[in-house]
């Protein structure tokens, strides 16, 4: 089966400018002789799940210098992971992380599943990441379809259907360019005309090497697409976070969350509920450590913690502290001095909200 004009033309684009990335083996070592390892591939595209390439970057090389097969991480300690993600959002993906190497590890004698649909019956692994790493690391013809696939096909083809509708046009368009031959290379090379010309401000259609067959570009449409439903209102909730201070070295108070739910496994300093219609007057009424003996000083930090989350705002307000050594803790709950703090699990908005008690 031959590779369609269009294709060899992104080909040939991309052996020129690919980017360099951490996880990528290059077009060059391709010809060389070198096979993706699919344990890197995997591994970076559940890390790329709605996170930006330059935030993945850093864990990408902290989890290979931790775990650099995938039996190390199999046999990692689950609170060892977390604490590794941590800051990376989207902590139900570092479950599933451990989940599906342990999967590969016990099930599959520790080598992943050579097809998208063996690859989907792992923990974690959606159609997405499943045709990504079919195609990238086996080079099956898998059609792979991201935001910036989706970008480039929509101006490509004039595809003006709003997302998500469209996705079902889009993966059909991107199946029939897909090659029989350097299917990986050409699902990467789509990934990054997306990220460096087909960018959603401006795009350089002029550098583009597909701007003569663009329809979208021939109908002054290009930077109207990719359509897109309008979003829905995210509602508000409130909390409050209370940040107890170990009185001899500032250690803080720190708990495990629940296993399961948002944020479940990481660690947090202990808190209200989240609602649209808490009781703001009445927050210091749930503060930790209220049979304690002792009698706590807990006063508000001036201003509140933002942080948004996937489906809602979050607004904090923090209140501190200083504990007695003396004080006994919940037996949940432990001190970490200041200098144990960028190692735990924690959040990103469990750190916001630490610091804004200091």
């Amino acid at each position: 089966m031959k590779t369609s004009p269009a294709a060899n033309e992104l080909l040939e684009w991309y052996d020129r400018h690919a980017r360099t990335l951490p996880w990528r083996v290059s077009p060059e070592d391709r010809r060389l002789g070198v096979v993706p390892d699919p344990y890197h591939v995997w591994l970076s595209e559940i890390m790329l799940q709605q996170t930006t390439v330059a935030a993945v970057k850093d864990y990408y090389v902290k989890f290979l210098s931790l775990w650099p097969r995938v039996g190390d991480l199999a046999a990692a300690p689950e609170e060892d992971v977390m604490k590794a993600w941590a800051g990376l959002g989207y902590y139900s993906r570092a479950r599933n992380l451990k989940r599906c190497a342990e999967t590969v590890a016990d099930q599959h004698e520790g080598s992943f599943p050579e097809t998208a649909e063996g690859l989907l019956a792992l923990p974690g692994v959606g159609p997405y990441t499943a045709a990504a790493i079919a195609a990238i690391a086996f080079d099956q013809p898998a059609a792979v379809v991201d935001g910036n696939v989706e970008r480039v096909m929509s101006r490509l083809f004039e595809i003006t259907t709003p997302l998500p509708e469209a996705k079902p046009e889009i993966k059909a368009v991107m199946t029939a360019l897909t090659p029989a031959s350097r299917p990986g290379d050409f699902a990467q090379a789509v990934m990054d005309l997306g990220a460096t010309l087909c960018t959603p401000k401006r795009p350089a259609c002029s550098l583009c090497p597909w701007s003569s067959g663009c329809e979208a570009r021939a109908s002054g449409l290009a930077e109207t697409l990719p359509r897109k439903a309008p979003k829905k209102t995210k509602p508000t909730r409130t909390g409050a976070a209370f940040v107890a201070l170990r009185e001899s070295d500032n250690a803080v108070m720190l708990r495990r969350r629940p296993p399961k739910g948002l944020l479940g496994g990481m660690s947090e300093v202990p808190g209200t509920e989240w609602s649209v219609d808490a009781d703001e007057a009445g927050f210091v009424l749930s503060a930790p450590l209220q049979d304690s003996g002792t009698d706590l000083d807990w006063r508000p930090v001036a201003g509140v913690v933002r942080h948004t989350f996937t489906h809602f705002h979050l607004e904090l307000t923090i209140f501190r502290a200083h504990v007695p050594d003396s004080t006994l803790l919940p037996g949940n709950c432990w001190w970490s001095a200041p200098a144990e703090l960028p190692d735990e699990a924690l959040p990103t908005v469990m750190r916001k909200a630490i610091e804004a008690a200091f």
